[in-house]
């Protein structure tokens, strides 16, 4: 059993925002060429893959690809 608590391990206070810098950093993530579609893609063909040992390295791949 684990307890889940919604809050940051640092304080965050913005002082002057930045649009256009946080849109960047959010393509990296969300955008076509970011981190998710890239696991995602990994993630996807490892269902077509006949091969086991190949199929467990596109887990592993889009599992890393994740934790960027």
């Amino acid at each position: 059993m684990w307890e889940y608590e919604k809050i940051l391990e640092f304080p965050v206070k913005i002082k002057n925002p930045n649009p256009d810098l946080a849109g960047l950093i959010i393509s990296q993530y969300g955008g076509p060429d970011g981190e998710l579609a890239a696991s995602m893609r990994y993630l996807a063909q490892r269902y077509t893959m006949p091969y086991g040992e190949v199929k467990g390295l596109l887990t592993d791949i889009g599992t890393e690809e994740l934790a960027h």
